[in-house]
């Protein structure tokens, strides 16, 4: 009887050690819990416990790898804030001068102070500022559709021939305007991975900077050349060219070198392009001597035989 007694006594206190143990560590585990979760909360690191547990530790480690996580989309975040900020001040730069002559020449022409041949020189003017910002927000759109992966199309086997011309097509009115030729060297035709539409616009951008930067009655030289993997089409020009500190930074979005500033233009152009031929797994650079002209080459995939 005794014996039962004090077997009876010993479960019981041993029970009640247990439960008291037990509590004792859920209270501890409940601490370093609450404790990780402050840390991850106040973007603090988190200190592994002291405990040697497998699940303590387990639980530890996988607390920094949610704060790590985190912290990654957290900067990712800051980023994209500073970079649409920063879309936003160069959309408005990039805006502001053509709305501005437009109210300009809008008010002009509301004081009715003007003689006919006058009214429709402003009326041109008024044309010719629409037409600028419309290209700009254009040109917008498509930078930004592109960085995000909105706009999708696909390279097929196309001439090569089909999408120069597309593209002479489009800038030969202006080049006329300031007697500037375009030669074409013979060259053999041939398919290319490109997107006829988007590598024409590329082509545009090109020889519209050409004639823009070229004096009047100058050339503009088109060639074509085949490599291994590539065929690159080369757009040379006699123009002002390009400082070598700063041909690497022209393909870069918004940017206007110092010596063209007081000229029109956007600083989207060359961007622009850059992302259509990434699209295209294709690539553009520039050569340049600054004073005698430049030399940009487009590098596109050659299609297999």
């Amino acid at each position: 009887m005794e014996l039962l007694l004090f077997a009876g006594i010993f479960f019981g206190v041993t029970g009640i050690a247990a439960a008291v143990f037990f509590c004792l560590r859920s209270r501890k585990m409940y601490r370093i819990i609450d404790k990780m979760q402050d840390e991850i909360l106040n973007r603090q690191p988190v200190t592994l416990s002291d405990l040697r547990e497998g699940k303590v530790s387990m639980l530890a480690s996988k607390a920094k790898r949610i704060q790590e996580m985190l912290e990654f989309e957290i900067a990712k975040a800051e980023e994209e804030k500073e970079q649409v900020k920063g879309l936003i001040s160069n959309m408005s730069h990039q805006l502001k001068t053509p709305l501005a002559n437009l109210i300009m020449y809008e008010e002009i022409l509301e004081q009715g102070e003007v003689s006919p041949a006058d009214r429709l020189k402003f009326l041109k003017k008024m044309r010719i500022q629409s037409e600028k910002l419309d290209w700009i927000l254009q040109s917008l759109f498509k930078m930004v559709k592109l960085e995000q992966d909105v706009i999708s199309f696909e390279a097929e086997e196309v001439s090569i021939r089909e999408t120069i011309l597309d593209a002479i097509n489009m800038i030969y009115e202006k080049a006329e305007k300031k007697e500037i030729s375009i030669v074409t060297k013979p060259f053999e035709d041939k398919k290319l991975y490109h997107n006829r539409k988007w590598t024409a616009e590329v082509f545009v951008n090109l020889l519209e900077n050409a004639v823009k930067y070229s004096e009047p009655e100058s050339c503009i030289t088109i060639e074509c050349i085949s490599f291994e993997m590539y065929t690159q089409i080369r757009f040379t020009d006699r123009g002002r060219g390009v400082r070598k500190e700063e041909q690497t930074e022209i393909f870069k979005r918004f940017y206007r070198s110092r010596d063209v500033e007081h000229l029109e233009g956007s600083g989207i152009g060359l961007y622009l392009c850059r992302l259509i031929l990434e699209k295209e797994k294709g690539y553009l650079n520039v050569e340049s001597e600054y004073g005698k002209g430049s030399r940009f080459s487009v590098f596109l995939q050659n299609c297999k035989n």
